[in-house]
């Protein structure tokens, strides 16, 4: 068994105490392959650890994260792209538009999704979407960028249907993770009208964990919940579903 966490956050803080038995507990689960994205120079090292201490199994992307698009952002941004013309990245992520915390920075988050979009797209390599309280904001930029070389994963997925068919149609799948758990998550609603072909696992552990876990630090290895659940939405088996979403994230990612 060889499942696919598209998006965790493997170097945080919360798991300095004991990230290598988390890393453990995940690889018994079956949780093979890590993808794991940025959020600002101020993480970097932390990832360039993390690979390589566990290089068969993690995989990194690039960026900068809207919430840190601040005062200093030009400087930011200028390490992105120094890194991504330094070596190879699997994607540009997490990138995007959040206006949840703060909208005072919005147009220059315009300005750095945009920006990074089209360096993914020089790269030939996808991006990753961070989208909270932005759907318009964001799909506004991705309608002014779409090509055959835009394409990605729509990160923790929470919109409405059509919202879902409308990242589709920009050649993005869609990342499921904990709240399609939630009582409350809505998603489990609409998901068996998505075709399993456009849908990828994550946890963004530590962040987000998955009924009965809720409230919780998350862990990569809890993707099974989340698989539980999509048995239910989808009518597949289990071996189904991780064979099915780890192929869609090959297909992103390239390996």
């Amino acid at each position: 068994m060889n499942i696919t966490d598209t998006h965790t956050h493997l170097y945080s803080s919360q798991f300095n105490e004991d990230r290598n038995q988390m890393m453990q507990r995940s690889l018994d689960a079956g949780v093979t392959r890590f993808f794991i994205p940025a959020i600002d120079s101020a993480y970097t090292d932390s990832m360039l650890s993390l690979e390589k201490n566990y290089p068969e199994n993690v995989f990194l992307m690039m960026g900068l994260h809207p919430t840190s698009v601040k005062e200093n952002y030009k400087e930011e941004l200028a390490h992105v792209r120094e890194m991504i013309d330094k070596r190879s990245f699997y994607a540009i992520g997490e990138i995007g538009i959040d206006l949840y915390w703060d909208k005072t920075f919005l147009i220059q988050q315009q300005e750095v999704f945009k920006t990074q979009i089209q360096w993914a797209k020089e790269k030939k390599i996808p991006i990753v979407i961070h989208c909270r309280d932005a759907f318009d904001e964001i799909f506004e930029v991705l309608e002014s960028e779409k090509d055959e070389n835009l394409f990605g994963i729509f990160h923790c997925f929470t919109g409405t249907e059509e919202q879902a068919q409308r990242a589709i149609s920009y050649n993005m799948k869609l990342g499921i993770g904990g709240v399609v758990t939630f009582k409350n998550g809505k998603i489990d609603k609409f998901l068996n009208q998505i075709p399993i072909e456009h849908i990828v696992l994550e946890t963004d552990s530590p962040y987000l964990a998955p009924t009965p876990y809720r409230g919780k630090r998350n862990e990569s290895r809890y993707i099974i919940n989340v698989i539980d659940k999509l048995v239910d939405i989808y009518g597949l088996t289990f071996d189904e579903i991780a064979k099915i979403t780890t192929q869609n994230s090959k297909e992103i990612f390239g390996i």
